[in-house]
């Protein structure tokens, strides 16, 4: 048989009866596949596997324990033999194709009326891979297929109409490498991006060309989209059944109103999911080689905005203080901290916010201020 006289296709099983053939592992695993499309699955062998016996008995399926008889493939669906015995096979396989009914003959593929494909499902996708009758072959297809999709390097979205939602997702620094797979897989889904400026811009350049791109980037000092305009914008795209994900730079609930935009979709009964995204407030310090606790040096840290009240940050030589949005007024957080009791010699180093964890250095600024008492630089400051 070859592939050319395959003609793909997919059965519906639910509440139909099947006969499984054989008892050992392989016929655990069909049968376990056909349970899960829902067919009616009887197995016929001397003896079962563990696999099998338990499936029986918590009434799953019924097991006959007894050797195979040509009657077995009256009033079924489908058959699947997996005895293990080319010759128990042959019969089963050419007593179904007096019935006229489909026979997957695991002894002999060529001589098989039907191949059982390799299959994945992701999301609501399932892959089903042939590859000439060589199960290992299909396999490895049927994973990189998968891996593809689960990380967004293949399409997933859906082309019919489906009820919208909203999805908040942390792009993290700005390297490309470093948003999760999750937020990856829903970016390749979305029918709508609202993107911020700090997060993985790079990303956008792979989306669909009739992927709408709503640009609510903020600079310091000049917000163009207001907070609730971008809220209205999420709920509004979704309301018209589109998938929304709102794109963020680092991780949507530190610092990044994640909380207010989840809360205004429930209000309005709009689907939300929240997927964390790596923070600058750990991933930067990182790139410098500056971990945020160290065991003997620091015990714990805070991230707090340069913008709040200082007075209240644990002021202690064990403690690592990271400052988001802060180069603005670094040196009034100095003083600030200073006054709280971190010593003068305390080391700071800044980032401009804008820097992608990858490519970051820290800038030329040593200013009495809040992290770690001054050590050489060879060792790790957190």
């Amino acid at each position: 048989m070859a592939i050319q006289d395959i003609y793909p296709t997919a059965l519906r099983l639910l509440g139909r009866p099947v006969l499984v053939v054989g008892g050992g592992p392989v016929a655990a695993r069909r049968a376990r596949g056909l349970l899960d499309a829902g067919a009616v699955v009887t197995v016929v062998a001397p003896v079962a596997s563990p696999a099998l016996q338990e499936m029986a008995d918590a009434g799953l399926l019924t097991w006959e324990a007894r050797p195979y008889v040509s009657g077995d493939v009256d009033g079924v669906w489908f058959v699947q033999t997996a005895t293990g015995a080319p010759e128990v096979d042959a019969q089963v396989s050419a007593d179904a194709e007096a019935q006229r009914v489909w026979c997957v003959n695991a002894s002999n593929h060529e001589a098989s009326a039907a191949w059982t494909p390799a299959v994945a499902v992701v999301d609501d996708v399932k892959i089903a891979v042939n590859a000439g009758g060589d199960p290992r072959r299909a396999m490895a297809v049927r994973d990189a297929v998968a891996t593809a999709l689960e990380t967004g390097d293949l399409p997933l979205r859906r082309r019919r109409a489906h009820q919208g939602s909203v999805a908040l997702v942390g792009g993290g620094p700005g390297d490309t490498g470093l948003i999760t797979v999750r937020g990856r897989r829903l970016l390749g889904q979305a029918d709508v991006v609202v993107a911020d400026r700090l997060g993985p811009r790079e990303l956008l350049n792979e989306l669909a060309p009739d992927v709408r791109v709503i640009e609510v980037g903020k600079t310091p000092g000049h917000h163009p989209v207001p907070q609730s305009e971008i809220n209205r914008i999420l709920v509004e795209e979704a309301l018209k059944g589109h998938r929304v994900v709102r794109l963020k730079g680092g991780d949507p609930y530190v610092l990044g109103r994640g909380g207010e935009e989840a809360e205004y979709c429930r209000q309005h009964g709009v689907d939300v999911e929240v997927v964390s995204g790596v923070t600058s407030a750990i991933s930067v310090p990182a790139a410098a080689g500056i971990p945020v606790t160290h065991r003997g040096l620091a015990k714990g840290f805070s991230v707090v905005t340069g913008h709040e009240e200082l007075s209240e940050v644990p002021a202690r030589a064990d403690h690592t203080i990271v400052l988001l949005m802060g180069v603005g007024q670094l040196r009034e957080s100095a003083s600030a901290l200073g006054e709280a009791g971190l010593p003068p010699d305390t080391l700071l180093v800044s980032w401009k916010t804008a820097i992608c964890p990858t490519s970051a250095s820290p800038s030329a600024r040593s200013v009495p201020s809040p992290t770690r008492p001054r050590q050489p630089a060879s060792q790790i400051l957190p």
